[in-house]
């Protein structure tokens, strides 16, 4: 069977201008993501991961953002639409749910209220029966009584309680795609589990794609079956889960990699990566990452290398050979392996 391409960024490029200089938050992206995929996307804070999916839902400000290059769902150039068709999108084939559930759910009106604007925004059917449908939202998300829990307002609801309401909210319409924007952060690792269950479990109920948007590499190693890596408003890495967590080739990837905890490196430090992410306005030349990578040589700092595959089996943006980055992860682990043993 033949594997339906939702969406595919082609040369995304999102550029702001300031005052100070022309912020490049977006700088050449491409990707596809598939019917069935959780699509990882990972990286630091302002790397260009939700700015990215912002402009896919055209929430990014065209009066504000210089945005070239192609965002096509289902084979439509997003980018094209006009403010209308773009409303009939999202929301009803495309859905987001945001990092902080707090400040998207409006503070004065009940839950249950908010959910049922959202089912009129887009289907114009009785009251009652969008209510029924909130009811039934509310309660395949998990949330108890939910006949009870309609009338409560935001604050009554607890962290992970008010995530599952946006959730609920999202798949009103049994989008195409779910884009899900740092969907774990501020909850405990019991509710973190609970949500990402969750959203896995309506991917594969309803057969959508899912872009899961985060800098935690142990939630994409868990959920995702392709990852993106970004830095610096670019891709520097992206394959499968397998292909990423197992035979990393990027620098920045290794670095990330060995600053999360891992249970079976018991005893071994965690190794931060020097330095700080570059201004947007001024990037380096080269390579983005070259000023903290401590593999840099020569051309690092010259030449800025395309993302393609280097004979690894998947793509990375890094001037070191394929038989160099297996030699050097080799060597940066052997001292996490020794402390485990």
């Amino acid at each position: 069977m033949s594997t339906e391409t939702l969406l595919e960024v082609k040369d995304l490029r999102v550029h702001f201008p300031t005052g100070d200089g022309l912020v490049k938050a977006v700088d050449g992206l491409s990707f596809t993501v598939d019917r069935g995929d959780t699509f990882g996307i990972v990286g630091e804070s302002g790397s260009g991961k939700s700015v990215t999916n912002l402009t896919a839902l055209g929430l990014t400000d065209r009066n504000a953002a210089n945005i070239t290059g192609e965002v096509l769902f289902k084979g439509r150039d997003l980018l094209k639409l006009g403010k209308e068709d773009l409303r009939k999108i999202r929301g009803k084939e495309m859905a987001m749910i945001f990092q902080d559930p707090f400040s998207c759910l409006h503070p004065f009106y009940r839950v249950g209220d908010q959910i049922v604007e959202a089912i009129l925004c887009h289907d114009k059917i009785p009251k009652k029966q969008a209510e029924q449908r909130t009811y039934d939202l509310l309660g395949a998300v998990g949330i108890p009584k939910p006949k009870e829990r309609f009338r409560d307002f935001p604050h009554q609801y607890s962290g992970g309680m008010r995530q599952r309401a946006m959730i609920a909210m999202a798949m009103a319409h049994n989008p195409d795609l779910l884009i899900a924007d740092e969907p774990t952060t501020a909850l405990d690792v019991t509710v973190q589990a609970q949500i990402l269950d969750l959203i896995e479990r309506v991917k594969t109920e309803f057969d959508i794609g899912v872009i899961l948007i985060t800098h935690d590499l142990g939630v994409v190693s868990e959920v995702a079956n392709k990852v993106m890596v970004m830095y610096a408003g670019r891709a520097v890495e992206m394959g499968t889960r397998d292909e990423v967590f197992g035979n990393p080739q990027h620098p920045y990837t290794w670095g990330l990699l060995e600053s999360i905890p891992h249970v079976d490196h018991k005893g071994s430090k965690l190794v931060p990566i020097e330095g700080a992410p570059p201004s947007l306005i001024r990037t380096p030349n080269g390579c983005s990452f070259h000023p903290r990578c401590p593999h840099r040589f020569d051309p690092c700092d010259k030449d800025d290398p395309e993302i393609k595959d280097r004979g690894a089996g998947h793509p990375d943006a890094c001037h070191l050979s394929a038989a160099e980055k297996t030699r050097v992860w080799a060597e940066r682990q052997a001292p996490r392996t020794k402390a485990a043993s």
